[in-house]
This record gives structure tokens, sequence and C-alpha cells, in this order.
């Protein structure tokens, strides 16, 4: 490709870059998208696509144990790892086509390769080509963190390695207490694996209501994951293929393998930020912007997990889209970051949206709270333990919804429609004068008909 000049220029083929691309070639600019590795960005090609797609391969053991209690006599089982993981390269790979696709048909091109800022407007390819650009759009998205280096860092893996080991470890050590720790401990688990959580804090899924975390932790530690908080690791030795980790409270485990997932930092090494002026966001080390994406520099932009703002993918693909409206759409246009709906894909799930107790309680004179703990109804012949946990958190004053947490089956599912409602600024009352669908878990929530509590606190002189 000869040195070109476009109206966009877009670093990163995920999903806010890819959104944003289509969209502005769909107003007539001229677009060029560059990525350096794959298409799909991190959430199709190793993040909550294939992750998910694990999740249901776990899922199969579960319902295994659980069927003799319907009349179902099942022959033991065989899990090969090898055929979940080519069959999730395949899909994976279709997913990737499809995206490329679906950008070289909004008018959009794409070079495989890596952009570097030259200056404000002039890009640098990995080929050696230059892009001059009236607008660029920054989408590279964020990497695994490892954090402070230890010794034996080396031996330990990433979300972006685990998709690809030759082999399903029969015991694995896992640090990190969010969303991608708890989910592939979940997912080993469920598999067959040993696994241990390593977390330094002294619960897990920290920023997430106290009585999800604490459930979330008690179904886990139920199906037998073993959960370690208030340590961390602080090193990892190789004998063989044996990995001891050491940890600060002075214990180790024997593993065969070790994961850190202990957050993500945003993806700004090396796209020579400094040579076009654009600033860092000091408290977190992502792009800084404004509420419609613009960096310190008028014409460039920067969306998704690179900004450090709400890292999820649809995050992402709602701030690409506004914007492509609000540059070339002629639209200007917000992304609002309140009561954004979102699931962790643990083994029980979790949904939630909205504010938790404690931030309800800090920021609201008036707060209820309508909680249900109990057994759906499949438990009662599947044999299982597992709780299902539903908790509103209400305005007092208003009876406005101000936080809905579900952890249990088809959470995920059930959060997506309740958001809406949350959305819509939906009351007790409403969900009050909602038939139940009956029997079902989700009825719960228009049941709940007594407050389990009532805080007052008084205004401040």
């Amino acid at each position: 490709m000869a040195d070109a000049r476009v109206d966009l220029f877009v670093i990163g083929g995920g999903s806010g870059g890819v959104r944003a691309a289509r969209i502005a070639a769909g107003y007539g600019a001229s677009v060029l998208v560059a990525e350096e590795y794959r298409m799909g960005g991190t959430c199709v090609i190793r993040g909550c696509v294939p992750k998910k797609l694990m999740v249901y391969a776990s899922h199969v053991r579960h319902e295994l144990d659980e069927a003799a209690g319907f009349g179902w006599t099942i022959p033991e089982a065989t899990f090969d790892w090898a055929t979940l993981i080519a069959n999730k390269d395949k899909e994976i790979a279709r997913l990737e086509a499809a995206y490329t696709a679906n950008v070289e048909k909004s008018g959009a091109r794409i070079v495989k390769t890596r952009a570097v800022f030259e200056d404000a407007h002039t890009l640098r390819l990995g080929t050696g080509e230059r892009v001059t650009a009236a607008h660029v759009l920054i989408a590279t998205g964020g990497a695994p963190n490892h954090g402070d280096a230890i010794p034996g860092i080396e031996h330990v893996i990433s979300s972006n390695e685990v998709f690809h080991l030759p082999a399903l470890p029969k015991r694995i050590v896992i640090q990190g207490g969010g969303y991608i720790a708890l989910e592939f401990a979940c997912i080993f688990a469920g598999l067959g694996s040993d696994v241990t959580v390593v977390y330094r804090g002294e619960n897990i899924l920290r920023g997430f209501d106290e009585d999800v975390r604490a459930h979330v932790r008690g179904e886990m530690e139920k199906s037998g994951i073993t959960i370690l908080t208030g340590c961390v690791v602080t090193r990892v030795d190789k004998h063989g293929d044996v990995f001891t980790t050491h940890l600060s409270s002075g214990s180790s485990i024997a593993s065969d393998r070790v994961m850190f997932a202990i957050g993500r930092h945003p993806n700004v090494k090396g796209l020579g930020l400094d040579n076009a002026g654009v600033a860092l966001n000091p408290v977190n080390g992502g792009i800084a912007v404004d509420a419609f994406s613009r960096t310190s520099v008028p014409h460039i932009y920067a969306v998704g997990d690179v900004t450090q703002r709400i890292n999820l993918t649809p995050v992402a693909i709602r701030e690409g889209h506004a914007f492509a409206d609000t540059v070339f759409g002629g639209r200007p246009t917000r992304v609002d970051h309140n009561d954004i709906p979102t699931a962790v894909f643990t083994q029980p799930e979790v949904g939630t949206v909205g504010l938790t107790e404690a931030e309800a309680r800090a920021q609201y004179t008036h707060v209820d709270i309508y909680k249900a703990s109990f057994r759906p109804l499949k438990a009662t012949l599947s044999g299982s333990e597992s709780r299902v946990l539903m908790k509103l958190i209400v305005d007092g004053r208003t009876d406005r919804i101000l936080g809905c947490h579900i952890v249990g089956p088809e959470a995920g599912e059930l959060i997506q429609v309740v958001g809406i409602a949350v959305k819509m600024k939906a009351t007790k009352a409403d969900f009050d004068a909602t038939v139940a669908v009956h029997p079902t878990a989700a009825e719960e929530l228009v049941t709940l008909r007594t407050p389990t509590a009532r805080h007052v606190r008084e205004a401040a002189e």
C-alpha cells in the first residue's frame, strides 16, 4: 500500500474499533483499520467468546452429576481437552473472518500491521508506509498485567495463554479475585481440575455487592474450589513438570499450572502517543478522554479498554458507535455509563445492574433492601445444594429500583432484561404489579413483598 490519506484511521480491530469503522464508513468517510494481531480483538479472540464456550463445556459435568435424580443412568463420561480447544479455535476463526468481512463490506479497509504515531496526523505502518489521517481513533484495548515481578514469573500464564494449553491441568493455582480469575477457576473445576484461588483482599469480587461476594464464595467453596484470601504469590518454582507456588502466608502449593489474573492495563505502549501529544490519565494510566471520547488532541479519540473507563465489550461498541455518530454523522452523542448491566460467568453465574447496597446507602438517605436466598426447583430432584440469591436495592423515598443483584443459573440472561427496567427508572411498585412467571427462579424478583432491611441515614447538619 502506497502512502495514503484517509478521513479516519482506526488503531485496533477489536469490538470498539470495528464498530466505529463500520459506522463511519457508512457515513461516507474513507476509513483504514490497522490490526497487528487478529481481527475481533480481545473479546472475540482470547476473551469473552472463547471463555463462554469453555464455560458451556464445564457445565456438562454438573448436568451429568445431577441427571440421576431425574431418572437418567449415564455411563461414566470422559472429557477430551484437545477436542474442546480445536472446536473453540474453529469457531473463533469463523468469527474473525466475519469481523473482517463486515468491515470490508462497509467500505473500510484493513491493514494487518502495527501502526505508530509519527505526529498528530501521521501514522507509520509496520510495512514502512505512512498514512495521513484527518481523525484517528485509538481502540487498542488492554493486556494482562502480572503486577510486580516476582521470582519465577516466567512460569506464570495469563488469560492469553490459557486458551491454548496443550492439556487440561490436573491442578492449577490462579491468583486473582475478579471476573477472569473466578471464571477460569470455575471452568477448570467443572472440567475436573483441582483449583486453588489466591487473592490479596479479604474477599473475592471487589466492588460487587457484599451479599453477592459472600454468596459466590460460599458456592465456589461448596463445589470444591479452595479460596485463599489475604495473601499473595511471592515466588513460583519449577521442578520438572511441577510448579511450586509460595505464598506470603508462608504456605506453598504444588500444581501443574500457575495462572495470574490480577488485572489488565491499557495497551498504550509503543503507540507513539508522545509524538502525537496524547495525554494519559494519571490516575488509571488509560488514555484521558472527555464525554465524547476526545483525547487531549482535538482530532484524536479513544474508546474501549484503552481508556480504562468501564472495561466491557458492549461499552466499547457503544463508545465506538457514538464516536462515529459524533464526528462523521453530525449527531454529537455521549455514552451514558450509568446503570450498565454486567455478568460474571462463574458457577453459579452473577448478574448485576445499578448500585450495590453500600453505594446506595452512601448516596441515599433511605434505602430498602429486598433479598431472598433459596434452592431452585431443579435442586429438589437433582440433589444439588446450590442456592440462588436475588436482591433488590430500593430508594426508600421514591420507591425507584437502584440496583438488582442475582446469583444463580442464567443470571446474565436475567440481568439483561432487568437492566432495561432499571434504566427506565422502574419502581418497586412496578415490579410488584408484574405478574410472576411460575415456576421460575426469576419470579422472586416480582414477589418480594417485605423488606429484609431498611436503612435511614440522618442528613449531616
